[in-house]
């Protein structure tokens, strides 16, 4: 058992390292003075005074998280009420139908999605820019969403809903300071993985993204086809950072959520238990 663990401890160490090693590597020489990536020749802040200096980059960070910001708060939206819908379908075989195109735009490739909406955008004469990369960021996230606060809704005990009925509650009532309180940590964790996703997307937002009009996926990999500059270490350091202060924010609301959780929603109303 003892050997077990510790070959399993060992693979753990070896896959994180093949991860973490990169982006390690890619945060070391963001500090350079080199101005290469072969050898370290002093340490320098040079890099990410010229990301912060330029103005350009800074709108493009702003787009960037308006865009995932207002795509993964709508996608969560539309996630609630689609989870809501499925859960409460009787017939299982349309349940089953449903929850099967909802997996299957979540596993399909982003280069498919990312066309599709071209031709759709293109056909239906909206120019390409910000409504389109916000569509099509709220279209593919809301699978994800779904998928997250789904099981929180097949967790929810039925008799919860059916006491606050009882004590004369609306349907309003049930589903504010009944479901909602219940699945919270789900819309929770739709919401933070829609952010993610939107935040790390390139292929899609490629497809729709229009002249004039950009995210940080396609202006890293602009920059990136014009050669090999460390300032886009440095930009690169600084997204890693933020996407850490996000997942550690994550877990502290998702602790807090899960242990008021703890107290059932239907108690708020008085219903006994």
């Amino acid at each position: 058992m003892a050997n077990k663990n510790r070959f399993g401890n060992m693979y753990l160490v070896i896959v994180f390292l093949v991860l973490y090693a990169p982006i390690l590597y890619l945060m070391y020489y963001s500090f350079n003075s080199g101005g290469t990536m072969h050898k370290f020749e002093g340490f320098t802040l040079q890099y990410y005074k010229e990301v912060f200096a330029d103005t350009r980059l800074i709108i493009i960070v702003i787009n960037t998280l308006v865009i995932a910001l207002l795509s993964s708060a709508l996608a969560t939206i539309i996630g609630i009420m689609g989870a809501l819908a499925i859960h409460q379908m009787q017939n299982r075989r349309v349940k089953n139908t449903l929850l099967s195109l909802n997996n299957v735009l979540i596993v399909n490739p982003d280069v498919i999605i990312g066309a599709s909406f071209l031709i759709l955008f293109t056909m239906a004469g909206i120019k390409l820019g910000f409504y389109s990369v916000l569509l099509s960021h709220i279209a593919f996230s809301v699978p994800i969403a779904v998928i997250m606060i789904l099981p929180r809704l097949q967790e929810m005990s039925p008799s919860l809903v059916d006491a606050a009925r009882d004590l004369g509650a609306s349907r309003l009532d049930v589903l504010t300071k009944v479901i909602l309180p219940f699945i919270k940590p789900g819309i929770y964790a739709g919401f933070f993985m829609a952010l993610t996703y939107s935040l790390d997307d390139f292929a899609v937002t490629f497809f729709v993204t229009g002249s004039g009009y950009s995210t940080l996926s396609v202006e890293i990999y602009s920059r990136a086809r014009q050669g090999v500059s460390l300032s886009i270490n440095a930009l690169s350091t600084l997204i890693f950072l933020f996407t850490v202060l996000l997942v550690v924010g994550y877990y502290f609301i998702m602790r807090k959520a899960n242990r008021n959780g703890k107290k059932e929603p239907a108690a708020e109303m008085g219903v006994p238990r």
